[in-house]
């Protein structure tokens, strides 16, 4: 079976573009995306060290409902922005989480959760902290799937998940597209049941599902998006319900 893996859906990051050979030149062909109106549901935004200075009390008046913010990488990074975006978000009354990216062959699942948990990925009932969120994608510099047979990264993700539930009570959400998890975990189905997705899938009128998950909780729909209080290219999410529903994914429902 080929692990050859899709280029990543990555955050604040590389857009992907198909170049069409025409008669007449070069083309460039940009996948549609939809209207935000279009979308239904809860819309949001996650930002990190890529955005420029987020103005948080303009995300709020623009119709923003939740976000997820950068926290930490690996054993030996946090985002610098971290502190001002995850403070600004809640002294605004947006309701936050923080994500951790993942890099399966630096180091444990269960290390890298601790060290996420330690600096900032924790929750609380509080009614503005959203469950800590795992991104996991491919990272330049490091090998396909990181080097990781398929169930050596499902072992991998467990550890990090089922670290993170014994420390907060909450399952982690998990952040992925159909081109990194399908070839890296063979399209597995042993979290569908008991982690949130928040499916990567840029354009169309719903997401490309990764294998393995019957539903998603988070859309992030575009890489290339804008709302007030930000500026360049934003990402932009949906939540897949409504506001209540939201609400009771904030506080443990």
């Amino acid at each position: 079976m080929s692990t050859a893996v899709a280029p990543a859906y990555r955050r604040g990051k590389t857009v992907l573009r198909w170049l069409v050979v025409a008669a007449a030149g070069l083309i460039m062909a940009i996948p549609a995306q939809p209207a935000a109106a279009a979308l239904g549901g809860p819309p949001g935004l996650d930002v990190s060290n890529n955005n420029p200075p987020v103005n948080w009390s303009s995300v709020k008046a623009s119709g923003q409902q939740f976000a997820y913010v950068k926290a930490t990488e690996n054993l030996n990074f946090i985002d610098g922005t971290f502190g001002a975006n995850y403070v600004g978000a809640y002294n605004a009354g947006v309701p936050r989480g923080a994500y951790h990216f993942a890099i399966p062959d630096a180091s444990t699942g269960t290390a890298q959760a601790d060290y996420f948990l330690a600096h900032g990925g924790r929750w609380s009932r509080d009614g503005l902290t959203l469950p800590g969120a795992v991104d996991l994608e491919s990272r330049s510099g490091h090998a396909t799937c990181y080097g990781k047979s398929q169930a050596q990264m499902v072992q991998w993700i467990r550890d990090f998940t089922t670290e993170y539930k014994a420390v907060t009570t909450r399952d982690a959400v998990i952040y992925t597209s159909k081109g990194w998890w399908d070839p890296c975990t063979g399209g597995s189905n042993a979290f569908a049941a008991t982690n949130p997705l928040w499916a990567a899938s840029w354009g169309g009128s719903s997401p490309t599902m990764p294998s393995g998950f019957g539903v998603y909780t988070f859309w992030q729909w575009t890489s290339t998006g804008s709302v007030p209080g930000t500026s360049g290219n934003t990402d932009l999410d949906v939540f897949n319900g409504d506001s209540a529903g939201l609400g009771r994914m904030i506080n443990g429902g």
